[in-house]
Order: structure tokens, then C-alpha cells, then sequence
């Protein structure tokens, strides 16, 4: 694994960070033992679904893929008191509280049928599944594609659409904190290896090697090969991601390069602690692609102007003050300079809720966004990130053991997460019947308790809410203040 990848690994231990994609469709009543031998068939060729993680004894090295075959537990049929839909979000809401072991399998079909009342369902009854997937396998970009490729009715697709594992230990420029909010343990290395890269590495070789002495023989000489070539490549890395940081700070001085996004004070909808204990909660609004379109706006855009409105005024009617609000937007990066599943970066947008005009403040989260994109795709930043590329997993595995997620932070990089992934056409099937609509639930994190999913499907977008109940108790009141705030915003800027 490369090490971005690895730490969604190891932090599936401390928080859930799985992913999680629904897929509505029409249900033809094909029985499902043929819809199991189905998902079977064409998994096994799908080279993303046909692979579990393998951990190296003592995390001695990141962690690896290796083949397993599908089992038949991977295919899990829920049945509802009631085939509705306020039963189905319910449940939805019970699966996303839960995690897979990669180390098992890193992937899980959950099947819902016969949902009389869900969106576009005049048709008839819905069948709706939700493809879980442990985040170290993917991405959201990469698991729209496996999700592609596993229902797209098209054989030739299958083997296609989706490429096997991607290179070991090898890792363009991501935040790897964006899907749980916390400081990573690379970040703590880079950190480190700007400020004294000899020493660290040093202190660093000097435990690994007593790590190593309670090895077998064979790891022993495996390890021992290895460690002199990754102190070299660290101290080198180190030094040049330092002289990065330097130039980034200059053009940043200089007006060249918009600076970093901002932090935030937390709000009623943060708090520290790990997932594992939450009880979770989702909500779908499924729009018709038209409703949300506006000239000269994306929909991202469209989107973060109706949540900067309604969060706030949930908030105020909760009795908080609420001054400013940010969200924590994922951006793909380059898939062809991937050399790792988890190829993205996380971008703070101030929602500028002090700009009473809908217009002008669309167009500041606009250009802000621009700017975070800018500033995140500048090619200095690649030489800070291949540092992590190559922190020695024993250090990258000990500090995210130890991060403190029940440590409350004095800022935070947002109060929620908007992530927009367009899932292409509509062309999918499952069963027979043709796909309706899609959504996903971004992981609620160490910090940010309530996250918002944007996805398109042919012409169908849903915004999706994921929340802790504790947090956020009366999810319904929050999503008719968002409904109403995304009818609101898309009038004012027409």
C-alpha cells in the first residue's frame, strides 16, 4: 500500500472511515440468489473487488493487496419492518455506523427491496443498495468507477473500468487528514524532518531497530536491507520538502500563489472523539439535475451557498452565535500522476455567512474555491508530499496509534465536509432495473460530525446528510431548512 492508503487502513481501527455508495434502481423481482450470483460473477472480474490487505508482523512495512475470492457473506440482504422510505434511511443509517476489515474483506453489498415510496419510484418499488468499501481500497472518485464497473450490464466493462492495485509505498500529494480531521502521522513526520531530519531519522532507525530484532530471521533481513535506503531517501526528502515550504512561503508573500485555507472556531455540530461509539444517521434530498443548475455556478457552488445558509440558521436556532462557517471540500487530484488509491486533497472554504447578498457571497465561495484548488494543485506542494511517500511505516503506524482524538483542537479546517463526485451517466442496471439515482455519505470524523455527499447520476443529484445523532438530534429539522435554503439560493442567483 502506499502510505496514503495505509493510514486510512490503520485509522479504520480508531474511527470509521468507510465509504459508502447508494445505488437506487428499479426492482425487477429477479430473486436475489441471482442477483448474489451476479455481484459473484462479476466482482471476480473487477481486480479492485478480488483483493483483502495483508498486514506486514509489527507494521514493519505498509501494508499490502493481495488476491482473495468473493464470499458470500459480502452480499447482505436487509429486511425492513417496512419496505418505505423513512424505514430505509433508517437502516441506511444503522450501516453507515459500521466498518469492514479490510484485512477480511474490503468490501460489502447491503440490499434493500421493494421500497414502495422512494424518490422516482411512481414506476414502482425501488431496489436500493449501498456498496460499502473500506477506505483504503479507494477514493470517491475510484469507488464510483469499482460501482461503475459493477453495475454496468456490459461484460466487456468489468475488467475495464477498474485497474488492480496500485504500486506500493508510492504516493502523489493528498491530505490524508481530510477523511477524519485530525493531523496525520505524516504530517507530524514532515514536521519533524524540516526541523531536524538527520535526528529524526536517526531516532527513527534506532527503534526500528530493536523493532526488528524480535523478528523472524527472514523479516529480520528483510527489514535490515531496507532500512539503511529509507533513512537516505527521508533525510533527502526531508530537506527538499523544507526548501518547498520556503518557496511556498515566498510566493504566498509575494501575491503569487493564494495562501492556505483559514481555521474556524468549533460549533454545536463539532466535537472531538473517535466514531466507533456514534450512533449514525442519514438523510437524501434527490433533486432533478434542472433544479439545481444555475448559469455561470456549478452545482458545488450552488450547493455550499444553500448549506452556508441553512447551518446557520440551524444554528442560531439552536441559540449558538455563529460568526463564520467553513466547510472542508475533497478535490480530486490528477488521477494520472496516481500512484495511490487515495489521490485527493482536502480544501477549507469560508461560506462567508456575514455577505447577506446570495449572489456576491456565491461568488466569494466561488473564488475561494478557485484559490484553495490553485493553491493545491501548485507542483511545490508534490515535493512536501513525497516526504510522506516514504515515512517509514513503523513511526506513520505509532502516531496514528497515539493521535489524540479525544484532545478538543483550538481550530478546526471546517464545520462540515461538502464532497461532490458526478457519477456519470445513468446507463447502470442491477437486476435488470435501470439505475434512478445515486448518493454517499462522507465519513463524520474526529471533529466534524455532520458531512454532506453531492452526487450526480445522469440527470438526478442528491445531496446526502450524514450526521451523529448526539450531535445533531433533530436531522429532519436541518434537512427541511437545506431543502428550502437550496430552493432559495437557486432563485437569488438565477
Amino acid at each position: 500500500m502506499a502510505a496514503q492508503d495505509a493510514t486510512m487502513y490503520w485509522l479504520s481501527g480508531r474511527t470509521r472511515n468507510d465509504l459508502f455508495l447508494l445505488y437506487c434502481f428499479a426492482d425487477s423481482g429477479r430473486p436475489s440468489a441471482e442477483l448474489c450470483a451476479f455481484v459473484a460473477e462479476r466482482s471476480a472480474r473487477i481486480p479492485d473487488l478480488r483483493v483483502r490487505a495483508r498486514a506486514v508482523p509489527k507494521d514493519l512495512d505498509y501494508p499490502s493487496w493481495v488476491p482473495c475470492e468473493f464470499a458470500d457473506d459480502q452480499f447482505v440482504e436487509h429486511v425492513l419492518a417496512e419496505p418505505d422510505w423513512a424505514h430505509l434511511q433508517a437502516a441506511v443509517g444503522a450501516v453507515v455506523g459500521t466498518g469492514v476489515d479490510a484485512a477480511v474483506r474490503p468490501w460489502r453489498l447491503h440490499v434493500f427491496r421493494g421500497i414502495a415510496d422512494a424518490p422516482g419510484s411512481q414506476s414502482g418499488p425501488a431496489l436500493v443498495v449501498v456498496l460499502q468499501m473500506s477506505h483504503a481500497l479507494a477514493d470517491g472518485r475510484r469507488a464510483a468507477r469499482i460501482a461503475r464497473a459493477l453495475f454496468n450490464e456490459e461484460d466487456e466493462v468489468a475488467s475495464k473500468t477498474v485497474g488492480g492495485a496500485a504500486p506500493a509505498n508510492r504516493l502523489s500529494g493528498t491530505d490524508v487528514a481530510a477523511a477524519v480531521d485530525v493531523k496525520s502521522g505524516s504530517e507530524l513526520w514532515d514536521a519533524a524532518m524540516r526541523s531536524a531530519p538527520v535526528t529524526a531519522a536517526v531516532t527513527w532507525a534506532r527503534s526500528v531497530e530493536e523493532r526488528i530484532a524480535e523478528q523472524p530471521p527472514i523479516a529480520v533481513a528483510l527489514a535490515l536491507a531496507q532500512l539503511p535506503i529509507r533513512v537516505a531517501r527521508t533525510v533527502t526528502r526531508g530537506y527538499q520538502a523544507f526548501r518547498a515550504q520556503r518557496e511556498l512561503a515566498e510566493l504566498t508573500m509575494a501575491g503569487e500563489l493564494p495562501p492556505p485555507g483559514p481555521d474556524f472556531p468549533s460549533s454545536l455540530v463539532n466535537r472531538t472523539g473517535p466514531t466507533t461509539d456514534s450512533a449514525h444517521q442519514v438523510r437524501l434530498i434527490v433533486c432533478a439535475a434542472t433544479e439545481l443548475r444555475v448559469p455561470g455556478r456549478t452545482v458545488t457552488v450552488v450547493v455550499l451557498t444553500a448549506v452556508s445558509l441553512a447551518l446557520a440558521r440551524y444554528l442560531k436556532g439552536r441559540g449558538a452565535s455563529v460568526e463564520r462557517l467553513g466547510a472542508q471540500v475533497p478535490m480530486a487530484l490528477d488521477a494520472e500522476a496516481a500512484h495511490a488509491r487515495n489521490n485527493y486533497r482536502s480544501l477549507s472554504v469560508d461560506l462567508f455567512i456575514d455577505e447577506p447578498e446570495l449572489g456576491r457571497r456565491a461568488d466569494k465561495i466561488a473564488a475561494t474555491l478557485a484559490d484553495r484548488r490553485r493553491r493545491a494543485q501548485h507542483p511545490l506542494l508534490i515535493a512536501q508530499d513525497q516526504v510522506t511517500a516514504v515515512v517509514p511505516a513503523p513511526l506513520l503506524r505509532r502516531d496514528i496509534a497515539r493521535y489524540p482524538l479525544d484532545t478538543v483542537p483550538d481550530s478546526i479546517a471546517g464545520h462540515t465536509v461538502v464532497s461532490s463526485v458526478h457519477r456519470g451517466p445513468a446507463d447502470l442496471a442491477f437486476g435488470g432495473g435501470p439505475a434512478r439515482f445515486t448518493g454517499g455519505f462522507p465519513a463524520i470524523g474526529a471533529v466534524m460530525r455532520l458531512t454532506h455527499g453531492v452526487h450526480g447520476l445522469g440527470e438526478t443529484v442528491t445531496i446526502s446528510l450524514h450526521a451523529d445523532v448526539e450531535i445533531l438530534p433533530d436531522i429532519d429539522a436541518y434537512a427541511e431548512l437545506l431543502r428550502a435554503a437550496l430552493s432559495e439560493t437557486v432563485h437569488s442567483l438565477k
